[in-house]
Formats: C-alpha cells, sequence, structure tokens
C-alpha cells in the first residue's frame, strides 16, 4: 500500500522478518527523525559498536529478547523494554540464542524537542467517520 497527500504518507514495509531492517527516512520523507524497524535472528548482533555526533536514539523492543551493550555494560532486553541512548552512548545489539528480536529505532537531534502531544498538539473540529 502507497498513498499520499499534502500532509501525508503511508506506505507498507513488508515483512520485516524476512527485510531484517525498514529504514523510513526515504520512504516517508522525514524531516524531523530517523526511523527504522529492525529485526535481527536469534544468535545475531549488530556487527559494530557505535554513537552518534547529535542524535539521541529511543529503542521499542516489539518482540523476543537479546542483549543491549551500552557504555561497557550489558544487560538483557526483552519485548516491551524501551529505553533512550545519548548520542555518546557507545551501543550495540545481540539477539538472544532462542529467540530473534524485532525493534524500532527512532533518532532524533538532542536537544531539539520544542513540543510534545501535549503542548504541541492542537485538536481540530473534522471528524472521521467513526467519530
Amino acid at each position: 500500500m502507497e498513498k499520499s497527500g499534502e500532509n501525508y504518507k503511508v506506505i507498507s514495509c513488508g515483512d520485516v522478518a524476512s527485510l531484517g531492517r525498514v529504514v523510513l527516512h526515504d520512504a516517508l520523507a522525514l524531516t524531523g527523525a530517523e526511523v527504522s524497524i529492525n529485526e535481527l535472528p536469534a544468535g545475531v548482533s549488530v556487527p559494530f559498536v557505535h554513537a552518534h555526533k547529535n542524535n539521541e536514539e529511543v529503542y521499542v523492543v516489539l518482540s523476543g529478547k537479546g542483549f543491549l551493550f551500552i557504555d561497557g555494560e550489558e544487560f538483557a532486553i526483552q519485548e516491551g523494554d524501551a529505553f533512550r541512548i545519548d548520542p555518546k552512548g557507545e551501543r550495540c545489539m545481540k539477539a538472544d540464542d532462542t529467540s530473534a528480536i524485532r525493534f524500532i529505532c527512532v533518532q532524533a537531534k538532542a536537544n531539539s524537542l520544542e513540543g510534545f502531544t501535549q503542548s504541541d498538539g492542537v485538536l481540530s473540529e473534522t471528524k472521521p467517520s467513526w467519530l
């Protein structure tokens, strides 16, 4: 599925498990954040440790379990866990040997958020058919 209008774009990400990683930057013409949907098969690790110059990352584990390496520490992560890593944090992830891990990663420039849902949202009088 793909659909777009003046103020939106909708795509199908396909089968993330077979793709391993879906980067949404270009596909959705993102301008304020980088978003990816990722799946590491059981026992597989991201093949490098990395940090960022400007972007913090937020991860949400959608399914499975694995391990997070952050600034020299290692600990278990699992479905339902969410975590933020500062740009300078050195990080790497690995799926558990018995379980693939699927997660969303959102990158945005650290300290750039000027508002969020409660302070940035504007109610509209327009309603969908179900309201």
